[in-house]
């Protein structure tokens, strides 16, 4: 049936959610959120809601949520770096095309700092990803004397 509710909800905030087994079979039908975990996403920790003890379900529903909701939080991470590129890219043609003296002035020592922060890390990393994927030179055979 196409109104059916799922049997948990997650209520997303900061670094996970708290989660909230749902109930429609009541006299009312009304929909009642019974709060039974609090979950972290950063360390996998998942703590029952006071004294209750969560089921097999409610612990193999709560690692879907966990995958899923990691395996989102990263593509929007790295969506919203791509972003920053094509912010990149528009601020550079406004500071070539429309940007005055005093905006410049007010946005230069913060952007050149900014930039040269992110380029020492980016050089940094991609340094030692190639020498990860170098092989390992083998020390020169020993001269014979």
């Amino acid at each position: 049936m196409p109104g059916d509710l799922p049997e948990y909800y997650f209520r997303i905030r900061d670094n996970g959610a708290l989660v909230f087994r749902l109930d429609t079979e009541n006299r009312q039908r009304r929909i009642e959120m019974d709060q039974i975990a609090t979950v972290n996403i950063r360390n996998g920790e998942v703590k029952p809601h006071g004294v209750r003890a969560l089921t097999e379900d409610d612990l193999a529903e709560i690692e879907r949520w966990m995958i899923h909701r990691s395996h989102l939080l990263a593509e929007r991470e790295v969506d919203d770096i791509l972003r920053a590129v094509d912010h990149m890219n528009l601020t550079t043609q406004w500071a070539q095309t429309r940007a005055n003296d005093d905006q410049l002035e007010q946005v230069t020592d913060s952007l050149l700092l900014a930039m040269h922060d992110l380029r020492t890390v980016l050089v940094r990393k991609k340094s030692d990803r190639l020498m990860k994927r170098a092989p390992v030179n083998e020390a020169p055979p020993a001269a014979d004397g």
